[in-house]
């Protein structure tokens, strides 16, 4: 029964890499390690349950922190 979640969280994580802008890569990192912590839920896998926590916490805070007011630097140019 949960081997399919692992599947889909497999597939929502590889499908990252298609993902264009950085906050929408990060939203569907995020749900893959949503994913692959119910996973690890069912499994009574507590290492995957904590690792995809952390990871999941970092994704969607870091997708999210743009929209709370944070605003960022431009990179420095190399031109003189």
């Amino acid at each position: 029964m949960p081997d399919w979640i692992g599947w889909v969280a497999t597939a929502t994580f590889a499908s990252s890499y298609f993902c264009k802008r950085p906050a929408v890569l990060r939203r569907v990192q995020g749900l893959a390690a949503l994913l692959w912590m119910s996973y690890g839920l069912l499994i009574h896998a507590l290492p995957v349950i904590v690792a995809n926590a952390v990871v999941a916490g970092l994704a969607l805070f870091s997708s999210l922190w743009p929209a709370m007011g944070a605003k960022t630097e431009p990179l420095p140019s190399d031109e003189g």
